[in-house]
């Protein structure tokens, strides 16, 4: 979704926590059906490297051939350390179970640090007309989108950070 296009929308909250979770459903059917029928240990990686092709065929094409967006502000994310994880449980354990069980939380807990070396500079604080963002908002205020509601950008900001730190619905 759009927590995965843009780099201003990869936040430390929701695309940590939507985009791993949305995202093992394929290459876990993928695996499924490799073991299965064939003993292949490595279908998930096989399909999570056929995913990233066709997304950087898409943000290539799509975003910088018709609307000219920097490629590194709609970069996708990168799942290549979270199925080799899955692969390499089914191929230790040979169980379906303890693969869903132990890689898939593996697979959600190397997500973000799997990421950060390609994120870490979008989040650098700066000061910019004498508020303080981080270069993703920089990006998303001075590259304008069709149809993006303004209002998810503002989530963390006025009345709705409560006690703890957390963004309240």
């Amino acid at each position: 979704g759009d927590w995965d296009f843009w780099s201003d929308w990869k936040d430390r909250r929701l695309w940590v926590t939507v985009t791993p979770i949305v995202l093992v459903t394929f290459p876990a059917a993928v695996q499924y059906f490799l073991w299965e029928r064939f003993r292949l240990p490595w279908g998930a990686t096989v399909c999570v490297l056929a995913l990233l092709f066709g997304e950087w065929v898409n943000r290539y094409f799509n975003f910088w051939g018709w609307t000219y967006f920097p490629v590194n502000f709609v970069f996708p994310a990168i799942l290549t350390p979270g199925a080799i994880l899955l692969d390499t449980f089914l191929m230790l354990s040979g169980s379906c179970l303890f693969t869903a069980i132990v890689g898939g939380m593996a697979w959600g807990l190397v997500f973000y640090p799997g990421n950060w070396p390609i994120i870490a500079p979008i989040h650098v604080p700066v000061e910019y007309n004498g508020m303080l963002m981080s270069v993703a908002d920089i990006q998303g205020y001075n590259y304008v989108r069709t149809g993006t509601p303004e209002y998810i950008r503002m989530v963390e900001k006025g009345t709705l950070r409560t006690f703890g730190k957390d963004v309240a619905p």
